[in-house]
């Protein structure tokens, strides 16, 4: 299978690894793997915020504009493809999804909240999904200052 995919075994952990960093629930990993797959096909950026969180000294927390700018071969929204190794232990389900991607044409998503995600085939819909999710972290600062 790994032939077919164009991935050596590093790869497949690495890419594994950020799957892992992603993913709460394991039914989304092989949809989650089908966007980098997607992206990796059609040589654009992962921009896997995963590899951020491994490269930040003050993580995992909310990442920030400036953290994206980070020089490190490990920051995928500066470089493109995967980067140089693995960013944590990738478990079962992350590597099964690494090996056996889901199909499907989306590359993006976002988180939705409560641990899920929401997927997008282009990045008008993305967009909107991203103003949901920042609406929602609105409402809930709202409520926390109560």
């Amino acid at each position: 299978m790994q032939k077919k995919l164009g991935l050596s075994k590093h790869e497949v952990t690495t890419l594994a690894s950020i799957i892992e960093g992603e993913a709460i629930y394991d039914i989304e990993r092989p949809k989650i793997s089908a966007v980098y797959h997607n992206r990796l096909n059609i040589n654009m950026k992962l921009q896997a915020d995963p590899t951020i969180q491994y490269i930040i000294s003050d993580g995992p927390r909310r990442l920030l504009n400036k953290d994206l700018r980070i020089e490190s071969p490990y920051n995928t929204y500066l470089h493109k493809g995967l980067p140089p190794g693995p960013i944590n232990s990738p478990g079962k389900e992350s590597l099964k999804a690494a090996l056996f991607p889901e199909v499907n044409d989306f590359i993006y998503f976002v988180a939705t909240g409560d641990g899920y995600h929401t997927f997008s085939t282009n990045e008008r819909d993305h967009n909107m999904a991203k103003k949901k999710l920042q609406k929602l972290r609105r409402k809930i600062r709202k409520k926390r200052k109560i």
